[in-house]
């Protein structure tokens, strides 16, 4: 399997980012430990990475025996991984005064049936599993299942007349709102788009509202391109962070 480490800084002043992305190929040993130096704004960003030993569990992303870091003018700005010492020590820099905070995580995962991922709705506590299984092929009533943790917390039946919607469901005790779009999966060719989730810490505002707003959405999606989808910031001031899951489905 093939990654990629992609690190963009946007800019303050204007919309433009600046981006350094690395590919690591199995057989490009060297691009898993690097360095590179890039500018934003006229401040130099100096980024390190060591993904030599890196592991990987049914995601893209490691979880342990990495890091990667942004320094700024001496200071550590970002950092990520659990080698904290050895990014520390070849970086040579301070720690920074504030920690990073992650707003939101986007994952693009790809498959026929099933779509896995991992993500931790509160930064203090553990990592959940998530897995979404669907059945949309076949002489019975496509299906829809969204399982926390080995438990199916979501299941929708008549996925055709149900490809959007969203539901609150509760994950050790602390609700999360999910949002799903899977028109693609249904109505579009195989590959030419994505079903989109969207996980949300925190309970809805107003039920009400939401369910006023998916009336309003309708079903006009379009397969040649993004689909629109409605913010989730609104809806939950409990936390920021929000997973993006776009679920890619391959015949």
């Amino acid at each position: 399997m093939n990654y990629s480490l992609c690190i963009s800084v946007e800019s303050v002043d204007d919309e433009q980012a600046s981006t350094c992305k690395i590919d690591l190929k199995p057989w490009h040993f060297w691009a898993k430990k690097g360095y590179k130096t890039f500018e934003v704004d006229g401040n130099q960003l100096d980024a390190y990475w060591d993904l030599k030993s890196a592991k990987f569990s049914g995601s893209p992303e490691p979880f342990a025996e990495y890091y990667v870091v942004l320094v700024s003018e001496e200071e550590v700005v970002l950092l990520l991984g659990d080698s904290k010492k050895k990014a520390y020590k070849r970086a040579k820099a301070r720690p920074g005064l504030v920690d990073a905070v992650m707003f939101y995580k986007k994952e693009h995962v790809f498959g026929k049936k099933s779509f896995s991922t991992r993500a931790a709705f509160d930064q203090k506590k553990r990592e959940h599993d998530i897995v979404v299984e669907s059945s949309t092929s076949g002489p019975r009533e496509p299906e829809m299942w969204i399982s926390i943790d080995g438990i199916v917390l979501i299941h929708v039946r008549n996925l055709q007349w149900k490809f959007r919607g969203n539901q609150t469901v509760l994950v050790n005790k602390q609700p999360v709102q999910v949002f799903w779009d899977v028109h693609a999966w249904l109505f579009c060719a195989p590959g030419s788009n994505h079903g989109l989730f969207i996980f949300k810490p925190g309970a809805a505002e107003c039920d009400s509202d939401l369910d006023e707003e998916d009336e309003n959405k309708g079903d006009g999606s379009d397969c040649s391109g993004p689909s629109r989808y409605y913010s989730t910031q609104s809806y939950s001031k409990a936390s920021d962070f929000c997973l993006f899951l776009y679920a890619w489905k391959i015949e």
